[in-house]
C-alpha cells in the first residue's frame, strides 16, 4: 500500500530549535512526540544556505550546480523534474499551502503569483509570505474573510523584531488549516496523497505573537548570547566581515557589529517563539491525521530548507556563510509500522537525499538524473552507513552596490572546507577540536596536507554533480 505524505517544511528554521534536538528552553512537544514515533537524523544538511537553490535541490533530487540554480530571484527551468510531478503521474493527488519559491518571486518581477512550471500539484494554496505585497496571496484573503489583515506592531525594547498576529491568524496557522482541510477531504479515498506544508516562519522578520514571545521575555536573563568570540572574524573571508556590519550587505539590517546584548536576546527569543508556534500547528496537523484515521498510512516529514545565523559568528540571517547553524537542519521522518520508532541516526545526508526516498517508499522507480540517495536503507535499519560527506554551494548578488560572494562547502564527519569566490579566500575547520569552528585553518601551515586533500575530494564531488549531457544512443 503507498503511503500518505504529509511534508512540512519551515523556512530558516536551524537544526537546534527543537526539544528533541537539545534545546531546553523552546516548547516544542509535539516535533518531539513526531520524533519518539518515528526516525531523527542528527547531520541532515540542505544543498544551499538560501532558499530558491535549496528548494529546488531537494525537489529534484539533483545539485544547485547541476539544475543551474545558485541564486534566489532565478527561476528554476521547465526542463527540471519535480518530485511532486512525479508522484502525480503515478497518480498521487498533490497538494500545497504557503511558499514554493522555485521562481522569481518578487513584486517587482511576479504578475499576481509566483510563475509555476509543471510541478505536480492538483491543489495550490499560495503565500509566499504574510506581507500582502501580491493581489494573489491566499492568506491574506483568509485574513479578509475573518475581518482582519496582516499588522505587526513595534516592541518597545528591542527594534529588531515586532509583534505579529495572534497565533490563530498567524500564516504558520493558515497553512496548517489548508493541510487539515486537504486530510478530511481526502478521508474516504483510496487515492494516495502528498501534502506539502510550506510555512513561512520563522524566517525574518521576526513576528512571533505577543502571547509567545512573552513567554520568553519573562526569562530573558536565562537567554545565551550568539555563540561569538571578538575577533574570530579576523581571519575568515571578508563577506563575512562584510556581513557583520549588516546582514546582506545592509548596514540597516541586524548589525551585529552595532546591537546590545539586550537586543541579541530579544531577537533569539522572537526566533524560537516562532518556532513553538510552529510546533502547534504540526500538533493541529498530526490530530487530524489521527482523527481521519490516516496517521497509521502517512508518512510524516519535518524538515527545513536551511538553517540561520541568527548572530552566531557575529552574523544574522544567511548567504554564503556555512557554519553547521546554516547548513544543518532539522530533520525528521515518521511511518508507524514501517520505520522504527525512537530512531537517532548520525550518519551524514543531505536533503536531496528526500526525493528518491519519496520515489522508492511509494514503489517507484527513481529517476534517472537525480543525484539523491534513498534514505531508505538507513529507515530500514538496512544499512548504518550513507555519505562520507556533504555539499552546499550558494551564488549570492545583491542589488546594493558590489554585494557579490560565493562558496561551496564539503563536510565530513571531522573537517569543514568551504572554498569562497571570487576574492581568493577559504575556511578549514578540524570540527573534532574546534566544533564551534573559531579557529580557520586555512593558511595554517600544519593543516596544508589535509585542505589538499579536502580540495582533491570536493573536485570528484563536482565532476560527479555535473550534470551527465545527453543520453549515448549508439555504441560509437
Amino acid at each position: 500500500m503507498r503511503p500518505n505524505i504529509l511534508w512540512i517544511c519551515t523556512d530558516q528554521q536551524r537544526f537546534d530549535t527543537l526539544g528533541c534536538y537539545g534545546n531546553k528552553m523552546v516548547q516544542t512537544p509535539h516535533i518531539d512526540a513526531l520524533a519518539k514515533q518515528g526516525t531523527l537524523f542528527e547531520n541532515a544538511y540542505c544543498q544551499s544556505t538560501i532558499c530558491s537553490p535549496s528548494r529546488a535541490s531537494f525537489m529534484t533530487g539533483r545539485y544547485p550546480r547541476t539544475t543551474g540554480f545558485m541564486k534566489n530571484g532565478q527561476s528554476i527551468p521547465e526542463t527540471e523534474v519535480l518530485v511532486t510531478r512525479l508522484l502525480q503521474e503515478a497518480g498521487y493527488t498533490c497538494g500545497l499551502s504557503g511558499k514554493l519559491h522555485l521562481s522569481a518571486c518578487h513584486p517587482s518581477v511576479s504578475q499576481g503569483t509566483e510563475p509555476r512550471i509543471k510541478d505536480g500539484y492538483d491543489v495550490f494554496h499560495w503565500s509566499h509570505h504574510p506581507q500582502e505585497d501580491w493581489p494573489v496571496n491566499e492568506y491574506s484573503q483568509w485574513l479578509h474573510k475573518k475581518g482582519t489583515s496582516y499588522a505587526t506592531r513595534p516592541v518597545p525594547e528591542c527594534e529588531h523584531i515586532v509583534f505579529g498576529p495572534k497565533a490563530e491568524d498567524h500564516q504558520a496557522a493558515w497553512c496548517a488549516e489548508k493541510a487539515i482541510e486537504f486530510i478530511e477531504a481526502n478521508e474516504k479515498f483510496e487515492q494516495p496523497w502528498l501534502f506539502s506544508v510550506n510555512i513561512f516562519a520563522p524566517h525574518h522578520p521576526f513576528d512571533p505573537p505577543e502571547s509567545h514571545l512573552g513567554r520568553y521575555l519573562e526569562r530573558l536573563d536565562d537567554i545565551p548570547l550568539p555563540s561569538y568570540a571578538n575577533g574570530e572574524l579576523e581571519s575568515k573571508p571578508g563577506v563575512q566581515r562584510r556581513d557583520h556590519n549588516g546582514a546582506y550587505a545592509n548596514s540597516n539590517l541586524y548589525p551585529y557589529a552595532r546591537m546590545s546584548e539586550r537586543d541579541h536576546k530579544y531577537l533569539r527569543a522572537a526566533y524560537w517563539a516562532m518556532c513553538d508556534l510552529i510546533d502547534e500547528q504540526v500538533g493541529r496537523m498530526l490530530q487530524a491525521l489521527e482523527r481521519t484515521g490516516q496517521l497509521d498510512n502517512t508518512m510524516v516529514i519535518f524538515m527545513s530548507d536551511h538553517g540561520e545565523l541568527l548572530g552566531d559568528h557575529g552574523i544574522y540571517l544567511k548567504g554564503p556563510h556555512f557554519y553547521d547553524c546554516s547548513v544543518r537542519v532539522p530533520l525528521i521522518i515518521s511511518y508507524p509500522g514501517v520505520f522504527p520508532s525512537g530512531k537517532r541516526i548520525t550518519a551524514l545526508t543531505e536533503l536531496l537525499d528526500l526525493a528518491p526516498t519519496l520515489l522508492e517508499s511509494a514503489g517507484l522507480p527513481v529517476a534517472p538524473r537525480m543525484q539523491g540517495k534513498s534514505l531508505l536503507p538507513l529507515l530500514t535499519g538496512a544499512s548504518i552507513s550513507h555519505r562520507q560527506d556533504v555539499l552546499c554551494e550558494v551564488d549570492e548578488v545583491r542589488a546594493n552596490g558590489n554585494a557579490q560572494a560565493s562558496g561551496t562547502m564539503l563536510r565530513t564527519e571531522t573537517h569543514k572546507l568551504v572554498v569562497h569566490g571570487p576574492a581568493m579566500e577559504g575556511e578549514l575547520y578540524d570540527l573534532r577540536e574546534d566544533p564551534q569552528e573559531r579557529r580557520n585553518l586555512w593558511n595554517s601551515s600544519a593543516s596544508q596536507g589535509i585542505k589538499l586533500e579536502l580540495i582533491e575530494r570536493l573536485c570528484r564531488r563536482l565532476m560527479d554533480t555535473a550534470e551527465p549531457g545527453l543520453l549515448k544512443t549508439a555504441p560509437w
